[in-house]
């Protein structure tokens, strides 16, 4: 037999190998449901909503229009979602503690007829007013405020948040303690101090703008806040928060991404935490970004019955990738009032990051952080890989479990 001929042997028979290692997710992939997937049901469910609204296709592709039409009101959430009086009740019962609002657009995500993550995350539940271990502030924001509007954790970067709204108020939000009863905006007087602020601190390179939800600016407003920032000669790149392109894609007009990619280099974060989540729309938003320079990561949240699953995560970080979304973080869930139901063991989030080593793109699998208590930053978790070593080598375990001896 050619040597050549016992080469290719010996690689198919390691193919084999490798593929059986997927073999398990390669059967359920098609099983976990998307928005691409599901879009016509989703498109049907958009019909039915904009009938209720008495909206014209035209209105309903206007963002504008869905942060005027938000539900917020629960008698008209049980009437969109034909809840009985059981879930009516326990709802203004959260409500009175806890205030609520959903795009239509992410509502029509809701669809019956299959299993729902995403209802979890966008409608009140019961169990946020049964929470009695939750913090208003587990990372200690408000503690960590050295001018308005400004917070920082970190020695050469620093959030600065500049309104309360979003197209939706997620059930896990780790800042619910900002929304309050009425939106608004952070005034121009505390934007300007801010600003000051990071022009008299030389160290800061790099300015997060958050909130609520950066993309809940005007444009012109925005446009003015990264204007001011560029004129800090030691501000180096600027970042957007924003889960707009999840709760509300049609926020991402030609306009703002015109007006965007003259403030590069900027950077946007946004939280796709589910496979659902992607729809057509989220997609075209995510590409526009892209094609005008913007770099997009992803920060998904673990969310117990939401995500919590490895098949899921590779799925929707796999589908992430073909928008041009790097997924970036998976953070641990905080402990915020009201939330203990969506968190999961810190085990959890590392049995899931292993289950991606080698078995994905390393481009699919992102960093596993925990935020620490008081204010004290991102923790990174990863599964252990390094077991011993002595004065010449380290021993090391591989994504398939095998242990070798490596040169130290």
């Amino acid at each position: 037999m050619k040597k050549n001929t016992i080469k290719y042997l010996a690689a198919r028979k390691r193919v084999k190998e490798l593929e059986s290692l997927i073999q398990d997710y390669s059967e359920q992939k098609d099983k976990i449901p998307d928005g691409i997937t599901l879009w016509p049901k989703i498109e049907k469910n958009q019909k039915r909503l904009q009938a209720a609204f008495n909206a014209t296709v035209q209105q309903w592709q206007d963002w504008h229009w869905q942060v005027e039409n938000r539900i917020c009101e629960v008698e008209l959430l049980a009437e969109l979602l034909s809840l009985n009086a059981k879930q009516k009740q326990d709802m203004e019962q959260v409500c009175r503690s806890f205030r609520f609002g959903i795009s239509p657009y992410y509502l029509s995500l809701i669809v019956d007829e299959i299993p729902n993550p995403l209802y979890r995350q966008a409608i009140p539940s019961i169990e946020e007013i049964l929470d009695r271990q939750g913090q208003a502030d587990p990372m200690a924001e408000e503690k960590s405020a050295p001018a308005p509007a400004v917070v920082q954790r970190y020695p050469d970067r620093v959030i600065i948040n500049v309104t309360n709204r979003c197209a939706m108020f997620c059930r896990h939000c780790q800042r619910r303690r900002r929304i309050g009863q009425t939106d608004k905006n952070t005034s121009t007087n505390d934007l300007l101090a801010a600003i000051e602020y990071i022009r008299a601190h030389k160290q800061i390179r790099d300015v997060l703008i958050t909130g609520g939800d950066a993309l809940m600016l005007d444009d012109r407003l925005l446009d003015w806040l990264l204007t001011e920032l560029e004129k800090v000669p030691h501000v180096e790149i600027k970042r957007l928060g924003t889960r707009v392109p999840v709760t509300l894609p049609m926020r991402i007009t030609d306009k703002l991404c015109s007006m965007l990619s003259r403030h590069l280099p900027l950077y946007l974060n946004t939280q796709f935490n589910h496979p659902l989540e992607i729809t057509p729309l989220a997609a075209q938003a995510c590409l526009k970004l892209a094609r005008s320079g913007i770099a997009l990561g992803n920060q998904s949240v673990l969310l117990a019955g939401v995500n919590d699953d490895a098949f899921v995560i590779k799925k929707l970080n796999q589908m992430l990738l073909k928008i041009m979304v790097r997924p970036y973080y998976l953070f641990h869930a905080k402990p915020v009032m009201g939330t203990k139901h969506f968190r999961t063991s810190v085990e959890k989030g590392i049995e899931i990051i292993k289950s991606l080593r080698g078995t994905t793109s390393g481009l699919a699998i992102p960093t596993y952080v925990v935020n620490a208590p008081g204010g004290l930053g991102k923790i990174a978790l990863y599964p252990q890989c390094l077991l011993d070593k002595n004065e010449d080598k380290v021993f090391l375990q591989t994504w398939e479990g095998k242990i070798i001896a490596y040169d130290n």
